[in-house]
């Protein structure tokens, strides 16, 4: 795993704004890849200035070489902004949107993933799918993420 993707969590969501589908993937682990968020881990505001080891280009890149991402099928949506903070060590939480017609569920598979309807992912965790729901909101009403 890239040393970006333990200071920085991806959601990877695929949207069909012809039909309103919206699928997320899902892993044995929880909703955020490549690992679910530390237990202890609480949401935090942005910093001031965001260091290189959270910048949304690098992550969506680390993200399309550890899960084998078609590049010019998937961007970062840069209208979502989460952060928490574990042990002072701040975390990022950043969605990459699949942009092709269909989701990449055979590639999610491969990895041991699922791509799921957000009404499919109870169980999950709590604090996981009040991020996905802000997403939902985010694509579908076209809200925009509220900024601690």
């Amino acid at each position: 795993m890239s040393d970006l993707l333990q200071t920085n969590r991806v959601i990877l969501a695929h949207f069909d704004s012809y039909s309103a589908a919206l699928l997320f993937a899902r892993w044995e682990h929880g909703l955020l890849g490549p690992a679910a968020l530390p237990a202890t881990a609480t949401p935090a505001a942005a910093p001031a200035q965001i260091a290189p080891e959270h910048e949304g280009a690098a992550v969506l890149q680390a993200a399309i070489a550890h899960y084998g991402l078609n590049p010019a099928e998937v961007t970062r949506m840069e209208d979502f902004d989460a952060w928490y903070q574990e042990e002072g060590q701040l975390i990022r939480v950043h969605v990459l949107r699949f942009t092709g017609f269909e989701a990449p569920a055979e590639l999610i598979a491969e990895q041991g993933g699922v791509m799921r309807a957000i009404s499919a992912l109870r169980g999950a965790a709590m604090s996981e799918l009040l991020l996905l729901r802000e997403v939902f909101n985010i694509l579908v009403g076209g809200a925009q993420r509220a900024t601690t």
